[in-house]
C-alpha cells in the first residue's frame, strides 16, 4: 500500500490556499492548514469538515522566523514528516492608482513587507522542511508566484508585488539546483487571475482552476519536472 503523503500548506484559511487543501485531501493526502490566525484556520477546516475532510491546522505565520520553526516542529510531532509544502501565503498590497503604481513612489517599507511575505517566507519553509524531506529521500514543493513576476513580458505596476514574484522564482531555481536530479522537486507556478479576496470579483478564473496546478505539482510522479514555471499544468517562460 503506498504510503500517505503529509503536505502543510501556507496561507490556508481562505482562497487557493483552501481550495488547495481541500483537492489535496480529496486524493487521499493529509493535508495540514497553516493559517497566521488559528481561529480563521480552525474556522477554515470546520468547512471541509461538512465535506467530509479533516485537515489539521497549525498556526503559522510566515513572516515570523519561531512561527515557521514552531509550526513545523508541530506537524512533525503529530506526522513524523513533511512530505509536501505548499507555499501559498503572499500579500498584495498595491492598487491601481497613479501613486500607488510607480516604482519611483513605491514606500521602501512596503517593498520590505512584501518580500518578507512573498520571498523570505517561502525560503524560510523551504530552509525548515527540506533536512526532513532529505531525511526521507522525497519531497515536493510548490511556491505559488505569477505571471506578475514573469521578466519575459515584465511591465509596469505593482512594483513590490512583481519584485517579490520574481524574486521567488529565483528562489525556485537555486533550490532545484542545489537539490539537483534526485526526489526532490520544486516548482514554480502561476494561478491565473482567480476569484478570491486578493483576486477580486472581477477575475476570470474560479478558485478550483487556481488551484489545480498547484495540486498536480505537489503530486508529481518520480519522472516528474523540477526547476520549472508552469501555468494550467504547462511550461510557461520565466
Amino acid at each position: 500500500m503506498a504510503e500517505t503523503r503529509i503536505a502543510l500548506v501556507t496561507g490556508a484559511n481562505r482562497g487557493i490556499g483552501l481550495e488547495i487543501v481541500r483537492q489535496l485531501a480529496r486524493q487521499g493526502l493529509i493535508a495540514v492548514l497553516g493559517a497566521r490566525d488559528p481561529e480563521k484556520g480552525k474556522a477554515a477546516a470546520a468547512t471541509l469538515a461538512s465535506e467530509g475532510l479533516e485537515p489539521a491546522v497549525v498556526t503559522l505565520d510566515v513572516t515570523d522566523g519561531d512561527s515557521v520553526c514552531e509550526a513545523v516542529a508541530e506537524v512533525m510531532d503529530l506526522y513524523g514528516r513533511v512530505d509536501v509544502l505548499v507555499n501559498n501565503a503572499g500579500i498584495l498590497k498595491e492598487g491601481f492608482s497613479p501613486e500607488d503604481s510607480s516604482v519611483f513612489d513605491a514606500p521602501i517599507g512596503r517593498v520590505i513587507e512584501t518580500f518578507q511575505a512573498n520571498t523570505v517566507g517561502p525560503l524560510r519553509l523551504i530552509q525548515a522542511v527540506v533536512p526532513h524531506m532529505r531525511t526521507r529521500g522525497y519531497g515536493r514543493i510548490v511556491n505559488l508566484s505569477s505571471g506578475a513576476g514573469q521578466l519575459a513580458d515584465m511591465g509596469s505596476g505593482f512594483p513590490a508585488y512583481r519584485m517579490s514574484k520574481a524574486a521567488l522564482n529565483a528562489l525556485t531555481r537555486v533550490t532545484a539546483a542545489e537539490l539537483g536530479p534526485g526526489d526532490i522537486k520544486i516548482n514554480s507556478m502561476c494561478p491565473g487571475w482567480v476569484k478570491t479576496q486578493m483576486g477580486g470579483p472581477n477575475a476570470t478564473r474560479p478558485v478550483e482552476k487556481g488551484a489545480e496546478t498547484a495540486v498536480w505539482l505537489a503530486t508529481l510522479p518520480e519522472d516528474g519536472p523540477t526547476g520549472g514555471f508552469f501555468r494550467d499544468m504547462k511550461p510557461i517562460p520565466w
